[in-house]
C-alpha cells in the first residue's frame, strides 16, 4: 500500500471519526435526559434564566443543553437520573423544591390563551397515533428508565429534542408522557424541551409563560467518584439536603448547578388550561 493511500486513509477516518463525536455531543446537547456541565454558580442560572426570575415551587394550579465536556454516562450518574424523573412525576416535589427552579408566572392575555389553546390542538393532533404505545417504540421513541417504577413513564425521542433546541413544533414534542397500566402504557401528556441556556423570553415564545411554567433540575451534589452505590441520599442526588457549592465541596462532592434543559410539561387530555399546562399529572 502506497503511502499516499494509507494517509488519505488516515485522514478519511479521522475526519469521520471527529464529524461523529461533533454530531453525537450536539445531539446529546440537546437531549432532555442528558447532564450538563458545571455553568457558575446558582446565582448564574437566575441571570440566565431571568433577572426577575425567584425559584418557585407551587403548582401552576395555584399560581431540556451547552454541549458536554465528554460523552461520560456514568452508573452513578443513573441513579441520578431516576430522581429527576421522580421529581419530574411530582414524587417528592414539596421535600426537594431547593432542586427545582421555575419560571416566573406572568400576566395573562388572551392572546396567550388563544396560543395555549392553539398548542394543544395541534398536539393531540400529533401525538393521536401514539395513544397506541407501541407506535412510539416504532417511530423511535426510547423509554426513559423503563425499569425505574415511576408515577409516569418518559418516551422520549432524542431526534425531537435535536431540533426542539432550533425550532418548535406543538405537534413535535420531545418526550410523551405514559402512565404503566396492567396491558402496557397509557398516553397521558408529552413535554417540550429548550437548552438550558434559553431566556425566559425565548420560553415565552413557545409556551406563554402566562399558562406554563416551565422548569429546570438545579442544585446538584453527585458524591465522590465510585461511591454511587453506598452514597448517603439524603445529602447527594436530587433529593439530597446539599444544594450549594460549598456544602458540596465540604463533603467531597461534585456540584452542577443545572443539569438536563428547560422544560415543560402538557396533559392534552386534561380540562381546563391549568390542568392541560399543571407542572404534574392530576392522576386519579
Amino acid at each position: 500500500m502506497s503511502v499516499r493511500k494509507t494517509v488519505v486513509q488516515l485522514v478519511t477516518k479521522a475526519t469521520i471519526g471527529f464529524g461523529a463525536l461533533f454530531l453525537v455531543s450536539v445531539l446529546l446537547a440537546a437531549m432532555p435526559g442528558h447532564h450538563a456541565p458545571t455553568v457558575g454558580s446558582a446565582e448564574n442560572i437566575s441571570a440566565s434564566a431571568g433577572a426577575d426570575s425567584p425559584q418557585q415551587t407551587s403548582d401552576h394550579s395555584s399560581a431540556a443543553q451547552s454541549t458536554t465536556p465528554g460523552m461520560k454516562m456514568a452508573v452513578d450518574e443513573k441513579s441520578n437520573e431516576g430522581a429527576a424523573v421522580e421529581d419530574m412525576s411530582g414524587e417528592h416535589h414539596d421535600a426537594h423544591r431547593q432542586h427545582m427552579y421555575m419560571t416566573t408566572m406572568r400576566p395573562q392575555t388572551p392572546e396567550d390563551v388563544a396560543r395555549a389553546n392553539e398548542i394543544v390542538t395541534q398536539l393531540r393532533t400529533g401525538i393521536a397515533k401514539y395513544k397506541d404505545y407501541h407506535v412510539a417504540l416504532d417511530e423511535g421513541y426510547k423509554i426513559f428508565l423503563p425499569n425505574v417504577l415511576q408515577p409516569e413513564y418518559h418516551f422520549t425521542s432524542y431526534k425531537n429534542g435535536f431540533l426542539e433546541a432550533f425550532s418548535f413544533d406543538p405537534s413535535r414534542p420531545t418526550s410523551l408522557l405514559y402512565k404503566k397500566t396492567s396491558t402496557g402504557y397509557e398516553l397521558v401528556g408529552a413535554m417540550y424541551t429548550m437548552p438550558k441556556r434559553a431566556t425566559e423570553e425565548q420560553l415565552n415564545e413557545r409556551v406563554p409563560l402566562s399558562i406554563a411554567m416551565w422548569h429546570l433540575h438545579t442544585n446538584l451534589c453527585m458524591p465522590p467518584k465510585g461511591d454511587a452505590v453506598t452514597m448517603d441520599r439524603t445529602k447527594f442526588g436530587l433529593h439530597g439536603s446539599i444544594a450549594t457549592q460549598e456544602a458540596c465541596d465540604t463533603a467531597g462532592g461534585r456540584f452542577h448547578p443545572v443539569i438536563f434543559g428547560w422544560m415543560v410539561h402538557v396533559y392534552p387530555y386534561e380540562d381546563g388550561l391549568d390542568n392541560i399546562f399543571a407542572m404534574h399529572h392530576h392522576m386519579d
